[in-house]
């Protein structure tokens, strides 16, 4: 069954603990968290210390998706308060196989991520080294966003790669995934599906993470 990781970004940040304690009784698979330092993207959330201090509030993985510039500089401080999985964007200004390299000796997932304009195959070289790869369905930066549905080309490339060379990588997607969108992601290959606003924003998170878990299953 699809994993369903649901985001703080569309979360109250006053409230992060008690959310990622509430998130972990609401049936959430991962908590993905979204650190931006307003030049990557145009946008700053938080860093490592806010990450450390909710870490012992929920025992879900946490799903720590840097949109920085120098991931590899900053690498070891989100794996030090507790980043399960760490993903990275290829787009960013470090070196690639290095980052990669890094995280893993450091006993995380590493994970490498790419914007709607980044073709999937530049993740391909690196695909025996990575845990996870997010396929972007919005632009990142802001939450919210219309779901892109022509990423699920790249989706579809990316599952048909990983089962020519027979290799366990997590698909993730993220952005606009809701109980609308959910489906044809799960059918072109996605594993694992972010959702912020369709689970923060539910009246009833855990019912809203069942219905989207459900529709995916629908079309898989």
């Amino acid at each position: 069954m699809i994993k369903i990781a649901a985001s703080m970004l569309a979360g109250d940040f006053s409230q992060m603990g008690a959310q990622a304690a509430m998130i972990e009784k609401a049936g959430s698979d991962w908590l993905h968290l979204d650190v931006m330092d307003g030049h990557f993207v145009p946008n700053i959330t938080f860093g490592a210390p806010i990450i450390a201090s909710i870490r012992d509030k929920a025992k879900l993985p946490f799903d720590v998706h840097l949109m920085i510039s120098e991931p590899l500089r900053y690498a070891g401080e989100f794996i030090d308060a507790g980043a399960d999985i760490l993903t990275f964007h290829i787009e960013s200004e470090s070196p690639v196989e290095e980052t990669i390299d890094f995280i893993r000796s450091k006993d995380c997932v590493a994970a490498l991520s790419v914007k709607p304009a980044t073709p999937i195959e530049t993740v391909f070289p690196y695909l025996d080294k990575l845990g996870m790869v997010l396929v972007m369905t919005v632009e990142p930066g802001f939450g919210g966003q219309k779901f892109m549905p022509d990423m699920m080309e790249k989706v579809k490339k990316l599952r048909s790669e990983c089962e020519r060379r027979g290799l366990n990588v997590e698909i993730q997607v993220d952005g606009g995934i809701s109980p609308s969108t959910i489906g044809v992601a799960a059918q072109s290959g996605a594993t694992v599906c972010v959702a912020g606003s369709a689970v923060f924003g539910a009246a009833d998170p855990e019912k809203a993470i069942k219905e989207m878990k459900e529709a995916a299953k629908s079309c898989q």
